[in-house]
């Protein structure tokens, strides 16, 4: 028998430590490959982390509420697979997807503040100390906080439970005040209602859950960042409805894959993005950065009805049918709520296929720090006129509305236009008879 040990995987670029929630596994316990031993938050995902090995769990290295940091080890198991055969640990699934900006730097001043429980030099977890940042919790409220967790830390149930009953306490006396010397931590814009207001008519309040404010905090923060302007371009693919009709089973019966139009726009997207380099950039500062990876976000409703925006890396480098899959298997997973981190991350241009709903255009915001992103209508027939050497005629065509916003920093309405009609122009050019 050999000794594994368990290691905290990472979870991202930027990301150094995470916080131990919960054990699924406990000293003595039977663990299969692949199942999951601990849950674990960082500031940005909550995730499990499955085993990489088979065995028995020996011992555990931390308690829940501990913040281990990125590489090291958390648990001992005792396996018969040697420790250098081991595979490295497997990127933990999100469970919860979260995008919380980074504040600007605190400062020291004099500020009045109610008494805390003494407190001030507690630690808290990185995802304790956001949640608090998000909700505009200060540092003397989080200070009266009672924790659940080792020596009393404020774990995420514990503030995510104050933020829930925090709007029905009612202080019961004016505490006494006192002048103290605190770090005061930025102001941060939160959607939350912070105080009681009345409603006209026959209403329902929902509040939002943390997903939808964290979107709306984005798109917001990409409205103040960006100069957006959209241009709109219609397309007829109809070559594209007929091939697509015509080879969907065969497809089928080959690659165990449905052939859906959103690979068909993607390939055409990472084209148009070879022939246009400069909308596959971001801007820093005065800097603008080129970037030479085609990864291509897909935009995907989850069955909660937020958004995420999975990533096809190097889009241009695969061909219809391995774009077929990456799309099918990212939104499937998508739905699951079962993408790796990696999956969310590095995207340099986004597509929204807005048509799902039956929508003929929309007005896409831009995913940041990206300069552009294009939604895709419904396909309707319509009548068109149909110039042909014998003259003009009008046919019944399948016609698409392509909105291409981007960010008029960089991106000139001539470029802006042009790359969304060179799009236009492959999805119209697609070849009927193209072979699978």
């Amino acid at each position: 028998m050999a000794q594994f040990e368990l290691i905290m995987p990472k979870m991202g670029e930027s990301i150094t430590e995470a916080t131990i929630l919960k054990w699924l596994k406990k000293e003595g316990d039977h663990v299969k490959l692949d199942e999951a031993v601990l849950e674990i938050a960082t500031d940005k995902v909550d995730s499990e982390v499955p085993s990489p090995v088979a065995g028995v769990i020996q011992k555990l290295l931390y308690k829940e509420g501990d913040v281990i940091a990125v590489g090291k080890a958390v648990a001992v198991l005792e396996t018969s697979v040697s420790t250098a055969a081991a595979s490295t640990p497997k990127t933990p699934v999100i469970t919860k997807t979260e995008s919380i900006p980074t504040p600007p730097k605190a400062e020291v001043k004099t500020a009045v503040v109610t008494p805390s429980n003494n407190n001030a030099d507690r630690f808290y977890s990185p995802l304790v100390l956001n949640i608090a940042r998000q909700e505009g919790i200060s540092m003397a409220e989080l200070e009266t906080l009672t924790g659940t967790g080792a020596d009393g830390r404020v774990t995420k149930k514990d503030i995510l439970a104050h933020v829930q009953n925090r709007g029905a306490q009612q202080p019961q006396q004016e505490p006494a005040v006192q002048q103290v010397q605190v770090v005061e931590q930025p102001k941060v814009e939160t959607t939350n209602v912070v105080a009681a207001k009345s409603y006209s008519g026959n209403v329902e309040i929902i509040e939002m859950d943390r997903m939808r404010r964290l979107i709306a905090d984005n798109m917001v923060k990409s409205k103040h960042t960006s100069a957006h302007v959209t241009s709109f371009v219609e397309a007829d693919v109809t070559n594209i409805v007929l091939w697509r009709n015509k080879i969907k089973k065969k497809f089928n019966d080959l690659y165990k894959e449905n052939i859906t139009f959103t690979p068909i726009f993607i390939e055409a997207v990472s084209r148009a993005l070879r022939d246009f380099p400069l909308v596959n950039s971001s801007i820093d500062g005065t800097n603008i950065i080129l970037k030479k990876d085609i990864n291509i976000g897909m935009a995907a409703a989850l069955p909660s009805g937020n958004l995420i925006v999975p990533v096809i890396k190097n889009a241009d480098m695969l061909n219809l049918v391995g774009l077929a899959k990456k799309v099918n298997e990212l939104a499937t997973r998508a739905r699951e709520n079962k993408l790796k981190p990696d999956e969310i991350e590095g995207g340099t241009y986004t597509v929204s296929n807005v048509g799902t709903f039956g929508n003929v255009m929309g007005t896409p915001v831009i995913l940041q720090p990206q300069v552009a992103i294009l939604a895709t209508g419904v396909i309707k027939k319509k009548p068109v006129v149909i110039e042909t050497p014998q003259g003009d005629t009008i046919g019944i065509r399948h016609m698409m509305f392509l909105s291409h916003s981007y960010d008029h920093r960089i991106v000139d309405g001539a470029l802006g236009g042009s790359f969304v009609r060179r799009v236009a122009d492959y999805l119209e050019n697609f070849d009927v008879n193209r072979d699978i």
